[in-house]
């Protein structure tokens, strides 16, 4: 009597070997080995006969060197799976040594199942607050995959996430399976986490996958601690001017400006902030002055006519910075400014090239010399010459000499009638009248 020692269900995992057992007991001298895999029809994998042939009609099937009867399938394909039939021709006298062998026949079925680990893990997540929304999905598994959460504090202890509120998801992508599973985790006050990780367990391959995800708090160099009026409690505080540009360090707050940081009188401005590596992912605040703060990773300024400094925050649960972002005119001529203006139908346009500063004062200063040496040299040349061209000509008083001025019709003709008088009354004293 021989007996056939085989395993109902064999495993294996997808491209490494697969061992299917079908052995003797009590091991018998064989006449022929055949295995065969079921399906609509039985395909023979493998013939041996020990006088003449040792034969694999399946390239990757030999006979297994544990027991000469076994299968081996090395690099094991996904239809590879199914039912094999193991069948043992033994010769068999019943201990007669005097009586002819008997060939004995002995059959067993069994099933190959071939696991496939998963091929792809991806995670994604969403953030408000301290409110994450956490999605693992584990892609191409057979069977499906398992899936659970745990999250590492900074001193690297690792700890399950409790079982909260989550759903999961397996769908079958032809003879695999995907998995997918959503969790929704608070934040506790001042909880320090590193990492929270998906961690995909698949028993049948001896497979585990984690994918992680890394909390970092926005950073900035050569930070102080201030105070600020909008806080209630000390932020770090640092100036672009101030940072070195290094991409070295994880979490680094960045701003860029469109079209620059220093631009021409009356350009519109973006500047626009981002923390690359940052998770939970960072709000952000901008104001300039005392203003109400604007919200978003972008700033618009419009026609910004003067050096201003204007400040972002950036924050999330693990901290918060704020950076100085000053925006500088790189010219104060406001006839850059192409200042346009309608009469009727007419448009005049200002195209006077500006100067800067530094010339206008320039010109003043200079203007203002010239004249004060003009009016000293005017000055000094009239009290050189005795002429008072400053003062009033003042006129000399008139006076009428009669000896040596002839009589004019037009002087006083009252005063020259006095004296004929004056005249003709001496020569009557002196004739005396007939």
């Amino acid at each position: 009597t021989v007996d056939l020692k085989y395993d109902d269900v064999s495993y294996a995992t997808v491209h490494q070997s697969a061992f299917l057992r079908c052995g003797m007991m009590p091991v018998q001298p064989i006449k022929e080995l055949w295995w065969f895999k079921i399906g609509a029809s039985e395909e023979r994998v493998y013939y041996y006969d020990p006088t003449s042939v040792d034969a694999a009609l399946m390239k990757r099937a030999k006979r297994s060197s544990r027991d000469n009867t076994s299968l081996e399938i090395h690099h094991t394909h996904l239809s590879d799976e199914g039912e094999y039939k193991c069948r043992i021709v033994v010769w068999d006298n019943t201990g007669n040594s005097t009586e002819p062998s008997v060939p004995i026949s002995k059959e067993a079925r069994m099933m190959l199942k071939v696991n496939v680990p998963p091929e792809k893990v991806e995670i994604t997540h969403l953030t408000s607050g301290r409110n994450l929304s956490l999605r693992c999905k584990s892609e191409g598994a057979k069977p499906p995959a398992d899936i659970l959460w745990t999250k590492t504090s900074p001193d690297g202890v690792e700890t399950e996430i409790p079982d909260l509120t989550k759903t999961r998801e397996i769908e079958p992508a032809g003879e695999l399976y995907d998995t997918a599973e959503q969790i929704f985790y608070q934040l506790e006050e001042n909880e320090m986490i590193a990492k929270i990780s998906c961690v995909v367990r698949h028993h049948n391959t001896n497979t585990t996958i984690y994918k992680n995800i890394t909390f970092v708090s926005p950073a900035i160099q050569n930070a102080l601690k201030v105070t600020m009026q909008r806080f209630a409690e000390p932020v770090l505080y640092s100036s672009i001017e101030n940072q070195d540009g290094q991409d070295n360090k994880a979490g680094l707050v960045k701003i860029s400006a469109d079209p620059g940081f220093k631009v021409p009188y009356n350009t519109s401005v973006t500047l626009k902030a981002s923390a690359p590596g940052v998770y939970p992912e960072p709000r952000y605040l901008w104001w300039v002055g005392d203003q109400t703060g604007i919200a978003g990773r972008e700033l618009h300024i419009d026609n910004l006519e003067e050096d201003k400094s204007y400040y972002v925050l950036a924050e999330n649960p693990l901290g918060r910075v704020v950076l100085e972002v000053p925006v500088h005119i790189t010219t104060s001529d406001y006839s850059q400014w192409n200042d346009s203006s309608r009469d009727g139908d007419a448009m005049v346009n200002d195209t006077t090239e500006g100067l800067d500063t530094g010339a206008i004062i320039g010109i003043v200063i200079g203007a203002l010399i010239a004249v004060f040496f003009i009016g000293f040299a005017v000055w000094y040349w009239t009290i050189r010459d005795g002429t008072h061209v400053f003062s009033p000509k003042k006129e000399k008083p008139h006076t009428i000499d009669e000896e040596t001025v002839p009589f004019r019709s037009t002087d006083k003709p009252l005063l020259r009638t006095i004296s004929t008088q004056t005249l003709e009354g001496r020569r009557s004293r002196r004739e005396p009248s007939i």
